[in-house]
Formats: C-alpha cells, structure tokens, sequence
C-alpha cells in the first residue's frame, strides 16, 4: 500500500492542478511566479505613497513594501487552498493591484496629499474590500452575464492592456533615463530568446522552467556587462537644461542587498484607518469594477491552463477572496490585492497549473516579507531582464481570450459584442484624452485602462442583442 502510495505520488505533474510535486521540481515553477510579479506588487505603493507625501525610504516606507509581500503570500495559499468558501482553489497569484492607482492618485489629490489621504484610502479599501466579498457571494445569479464572449472579450483587453506594460520593461522601463537603449534591448533578447529556446528544444526540468532560467540568464549576462561596460551615462535634463549623469537601469545594485537586514518583523498597522466619503465612494466602484477583471483573470487561467471554463464555485471563490483579501492587506497598510494579470499569462504559457508549485511562490513571497535581503535580490532585476519575459506571457493572455471567445461558434452577434466592445471601450479606455469634458468619475473608471469600458461594453450588448436563431 505504501509502495503504490509512492507511485502515484510520482506520477503527479506541473501539469496537474492537485497532487504533491518534489520540492526540488515545484519550487523553481513557484519561483516564476515571484519573479514575475515582484516589481508590479511593490510599484502600486510607491506610486500611492509617494503620492500622500510618504518620504521614499522612511519607516513607513519601508514597513509598508515590506508588509506587501507578506500579504501576497498569505492572501495567494488563501486563494490557492481555500477557507470555507473564500478562495477558487486555482493556480492564481494574488498581489497589490495596480487598477487603483488612477482612483488614488484621485484621491490624494482631492484630499490634499499626507499620510491621512493615504489612511482614507486604507479605509475605503477595508469597506470596498468587504463589498466585493458581498458581490462574490451572489455571482452565481449573475453568472449570466457572462458567457464565453464576454468573459473571453475581457481577457482579451486585460491582455492587450498588458502588452504595452510588457514592452515598456522590454526597453529598460520607460522612467528610465536610458529607456531604449541598445544595452536594454539586447537584454530584454536574450531573456526572450532564451525562454523560447528552453521551452521548445529543452525537455523536462529545461522546458518547464523555461522563464526562470531565461531569467537567471538575463542576471548573469547583465552582470558580466557591468563589468565590461560604462555603468553610468551623460544626458541633458529636460527641466533644467543641465547635463547630469545617471546609473544605467540594466546595472544590478548588489549594494542593495547588501545593506538590506537579513529579518525584520512585519509591522501591524503602520498607518492609521480614515473613513473618508471622498475616498470611499470611488474606490468603491473600483471594487466592482475590480469583481469584473477578477472574473476575466479566472477565466483566462482556466481557459489558458485547464482548457476549460469556470465553475460557478470557481468564480464565487475567487472574488470573495479578492474582497476579503484587500480588506486584510489594509490592515497591514497594503492598498488592495487582486489577481494578478502577469500570472494568468505565465500560466496559459506555460500550462503548469500545480497548485503546490505555486504555493512554493507564495511561500517565498512571505519568507521575502520576514527576510529583506531575499526581497533585495529580486528587487534589484533589472526591467529589460522582466520585460524579455513579459512580453511572451503578456501575450500569451490574449490568445487565452481569443480561445474563450471561439470557443461557441463564431456567429455575427458574437463578432458585434467583440467589435464593438474592444473598438469603443477598450479603444475610449486606452485614449482617455477623448474623454476630457466628462465628468470626473466617468474618467476614473473608464479611462484608467481598455478592460472596464470593453467588459462594460461586452456585458450591455450581450444582454440587449437578439440571441440568434442556429437552426439553419
């Protein structure tokens, strides 16, 4: 008995959402993951605190960022594993969404910037949080809004929204003072270049662990042309008209680590709750736009990974630990965490959807959460080296999109609901300056990016347009 329990342990694949992997095997796939999302989880709150006049590398700061990957990795074995109905049990990556960072910069600036403009926000994210706990709880009746050319529409516009993101990394992040530059592009290809190669002519531990081995690879190339190449740049200040000099972005910070605490505990709390109407209000509509994507994201890794659709379980599941899990990060000073968009594109690549493995990944993000110095390593890849990855798996979302919506036969109603809704919503959400002379609130929700306007869009038509007659 025992011998045959072995067996069939063995047996388990990446390619299994249940059954326990060999550490050794789960642990590098659950690794992508981090490697995949690690930039995008912190940039939300830099972004936010910044914004609310938190000094870069204050106290507050620094617990924040630090409480970040912590309640990634809590809120990810949640959603992996469940708690009664709270989670889908999917191989789903949770992380701080950056979907909120036009309605709190909103905020901030409408409540004059501070650390209590950031405190509102915390408190509107607690409230709005346990709203879409509510709306996940009664999905199942509204489960017919969203049928295959729907949610396949909306997966299709997160993957589009994302393609741009991807190739802004691809050429060094386009902050960057050097973005562009032909040290980044060569970078960013021989990451791309490299995961390609590993996944279609590498077999076994190659093949599958194709994006982090491309990574490690883009690691050892940047450092070796740190050693042979200038580290830093000339360039003319486009405010002052000064020329200043500046590291180049694709240049690892080994100092970082280095001065990064080997442990540190996780700070409750680090900034006051405010309940705030100026920032509840719209935040709160983010929360049900945010049940939208969240639907999309599931959808595209089931589609994606398990070539199949949602369950209504699934779904429920997800989106209450969606809630639930933005409530508890604002308990922790960490703005609203979501599924992550990155990750459903590693997993329609990829096709390893071992939950197992990915709780590894989670792990290692709370392990980063209690030791800096695990954080420091990661945090200091430099953007091309992400965006070599990226850009395949960015990708990789929008084909999961086209499955979903081919996935009933392709009829005229179904090609007016894609057109249009990616046409008109995504094509209003993606040039928000069309949008000027509306109101406020209206350029909140549908000018921060293509996905609400087009999941919007997709939803009204589905309803209103004549279900067509296939006799013939």
């Amino acid at each position: 008995m025992s011998e045959n329990s072995k067996q069939t342990t063995n047996y388990s694949t990446p390619y299994d959402l249940d059954g326990k992997l060999p550490f050794k095997t789960a642990f590098p796939l659950g690794l992508q993951h981090v490697l995949a999302m690690f930039a995008g989880n912190l940039t939300p709150i830099l972004l936010i605190a910044g914004a609310c006049g938190i000094a870069a590398g204050s106290d507050q700061q620094v617990a924040i960022l630090q409480n970040a990957m912590l309640v990634a990795g809590i809120v990810s074995l949640v959603q992996l594993f469940t708690i009664g109905p709270i989670g889908g049990k999917l191989p789903i990556i949770m992380g701080t969404s950056s979907g909120f960072i036009g309605v709190c910069q909103s905020v901030a600036s409408v409540m004059g910037g501070g650390i209590v403009a950031y405190g509102a926000i915390l408190g509107a994210s607690l409230l709005g949080g346990l709203f879409e706990t509510v709306l996940g709880f009664f999905l199942k009746p509204l489960r017919r809004f969203f049928p295959s050319v729907v949610t396949g529409t909306v997966v299709l516009s997160i993957g589009l929204s994302l393609i741009g993101v991807g190739i802004g990394s691809f050429g060094g992040g386009k902050n960057a003072q050097d973005y562009g530059s032909l040290e980044n592009l060569f970078l960013g290809l021989v990451v791309l270049v490299s995961i390609v190669l590993l996944k279609h002519y590498g077999k076994g531990f190659a093949s599958i662990s194709s994006i982090l081995i491309g990574i490690v690879i883009g690691y050892i190339v940047a450092a070796v042309m740190g050693m042979i190449l200038p580290n830093t740049f000339s360039f003319t200040d486009p405010t002052t008209g000064t020329v200043a000099e500046a590291t180049k972005s694709w240049v690892l910070n080994w100092d970082k680590v280095a001065q990064a605490p080997w442990f540190a505990v996780p700070k409750l709390m680090p900034v006051k709750l405010v309940f705030d109407l100026r920032a509840i209000i719209p935040i709160g509509i983010m929360f049900i736009v945010t049940a939208v994507e969240t639907v999309g994201d599931i959808s595209g890794i089931t589609e994606g990974g398990l070539d199949r659709e949602a369950t209504d379980k699934e779904l429920s599941g997800g989106v209450m630990c969606d809630g639930l899990g933005s409530s508890f990060a604002t308990l922790f000073g960490v703005l609203p965490n979501t599924t992550f968009s990155q990750n459903v594109g590693l997993v329609g690549m990829t096709k390893i959807v071992n939950r197992y493995a990915l709780a590894t990944g989670a792990v290692f993000l709370i392990a980063c959460g209690l030791f800096p110095k695990l954080a420091a390593i990661v945090s200091i890849m430099p953007q091309s080296v992400l965006g070599g990855a990226a850009v395949m798996m960015f990708a990789s979302i929008v084909v999961s999109g086209i499955q979903l919506i081919t996935k009933e036969k392709v009829s005229t109603r179904n090609i007016t609901i894609v057109s249009v809704a990616l046409g008109l919503g995504y094509g209003l959400g993606s040039n928000a300056e069309a949008l000027t002379y509306l109101p406020e609130f209206v350029k909140l929700i549908f000018g921060g990016s293509g996905i609400v306007p087009a999941a919007l869009v997709a939803i009204i038509l589905n309803v209103c347009l004549p279900k067509e007659d296939h006799k013939k």
